[in-house]
């Protein structure tokens, strides 16, 4: 063991750590810095730990730090980009399963001895179960969204809001319950035991039933929603075994994913409970919104090599299509050609696009596209006009205009990439269908728009030919 300052002074290092890699964190070019800063933040926090008290069987710690270091090596060398947004999802499930294990375990543990916890630390145990509960199962359901296990549509029935009023009730009930050590009457006895284990199975479930009823449109929000869960079920676990460091960085980890929360909620022009509780995509909305008018005009890779070897300047717009395609090598040869021929390309990033908060970040940066030329949604809008042709890879809610156009639509009034206002817009697509959100698209109808149909890789890297041969 150190002694009790060493171990402080160890805490408080990590601590600067984290916040020194959060910052780098919100920015695209020093991400990477940022996440090695944090890493090596946590590792010092975990050897502090380590060393805080005896381990009677240190054997169990190591083998668990190896497994996990394995797990995560494969992770990051197996995962494939485009299942990222699951693997985070999963990350924040573990998360959330890792602070409610240790609130089991200490309230096991206290119950098997003559001790008695705090009414501080018994309230932050209610918290961490109960956070971490709702952070697991809801994470496991928000990743069978992404992996396609579960539809993406809002799972909605009749009296679902009143279901989840009475988990929520019942999940108070038993929490004031574990306070209260036990409650006797004619209707119902329940132990503080038997209700821990109440508290923990609605809590399950109740993570269950808020995410099933969020579309898949909305999940890069609930994504940055459970990470915060995480982190504040962690800075409970913290007050809980009295770990400095952990109420810390759980307290970063919980207000910078609220943060980055309501910033996206802003992006879609919508509130939180908006998107917790109304079921977009579920087709709420559609009856009003209007009918679509006018013929689609196809363009072959050919004809659209022409017009892109006359443009000046190209905005790509990519979404969860490129992703899907692994697409975004193909967009950076593309880049690079337009760049050699003359023209000037940036490319447009709306925050929600994707399955993730960064998601079309994290694939540009895999395929070294320059950070300067990643605009931001209101960066891009207000040149879009000066764009000779805007080139949307797999995006569709992001940049649908009835946004702006239709009061019908359910996106009416979320802010989106104003792509229609481009000279000439090529749109990548295998079909007609409409996005993630089950919205129809006039952007598809424009006088200004082309759809090249097909495999947006497939679609990219017959243009990159074209130029490479002449």
């Amino acid at each position: 063991m150190l002694p009790p300052t060493i171990i402080n002074l160890l805490y408080v290092a990590a601590s600067i750590l984290f916040i020194l890699g959060l910052k780098k964190l919100s920015r695209a070019d020093s991400a990477r810095k940022g996440n090695l800063i944090s890493a090596i933040g946590m590792l010092v926090a975990i050897v502090a730990a380590l060393l805080t008290a005896d381990i009677l069987e240190p054997q169990w710690i190591l083998l668990g730090l190896g497994l996990g270091s394995l797990i995560g090596v494969i992770a990051a060398f197996k995962v494939k980009m485009t299942s990222m947004p699951e693997l985070v999802a999963l990350f924040n499930g573990f998360g959330g399963i890792a602070s409610l294990l240790v609130g089991w375990a200490e309230f096991i543990g206290f119950g098997q001895s003559s001790e008695k916890l705090s009414l501080v630390a018994l309230f932050a145990l209610i918290c961490a179960v109960l956070i971490g509960a709702v952070t697991f199962s809801g994470s496991l359901i928000a990743w069978g969204k992404l992996a396609g296990i579960i539809g993406g549509k809002p799972m909605l029935f009749r009296g679902q809001k009143f279901v989840n009023i009475l988990l929520l009730g019942g999940m108070l009930l038993a929490g004031y319950f574990i306070l209260a050590g036990s409650l006797s009457s004619s209707f119902v006895y329940l132990t503080a035991e038997d209700a821990f284990f109440l508290l923990m199975g609605l809590s399950l479930l109740f993570g269950i039933m808020v995410v099933i009823s969020i579309g898949g449109a909305d999940m890069p929000v609930v994504i940055s929603l459970l990470n915060s869960y995480s982190g504040i079920a962690a800075c409970s676990a913290g007050f809980i075994i009295s770990n400095n460091v952990l109420i810390v960085s759980g307290a970063l980890v919980g207000a910078s994913g609220i943060i980055l929360t309501s910033i996206m909620c802003k992006a879609m022009n919508r509130s939180l409970s908006h998107v917790l509780f109304s079921g977009f995509g579920s087709g709420a909305g559609s009856s009003t919104q209007s009918k679509t008018e006018g013929e689609s005009k196809p363009i072959s890779s050919d004809d659209a090599f022409l017009v892109l070897e006359a443009a000046n300047n190209v905005v790509f717009i990519p979404g969860y299509g490129m992703a899907v395609a692994q697409a975004q090598h193909a967009v950076k040869e593309l880049a690079d050609l337009l760049e050699q021929n003359g023209a000037e390309v940036n490319f447009a990033i709306h925050p929600v696009a994707g399955r993730m908060p960064g998601h079309m970040n994290v694939l540009l940066a895999e395929a070294n596209v320059p950070y300067d030329q990643l605009k931001e949604m209101d960066e891009i809008n207000p040149v879009i006009e000066n764009a000779d042709v805007a080139i949307v890879i797999g995006a569709n809610d992001v940049v649908n205009p009835a946004a702006r156009e239709d009061p019908g639509s359910p996106i009416y009034g979320m802010p989106v990439i104003n792509v229609d206002k481009a000279r000439t817009c090529f749109v990548l697509k295998r079909s007609m269908s409409a996005g993630f959100a089950g919205i129809e698209n006039p952007l598809f109808y424009k006088d200004n728009t082309r759809m090249l149909f097909g495999d947006a890789k497939e679609s990219l890297s017959h243009l990159v030919s074209e130029f490479n041969t002449q």
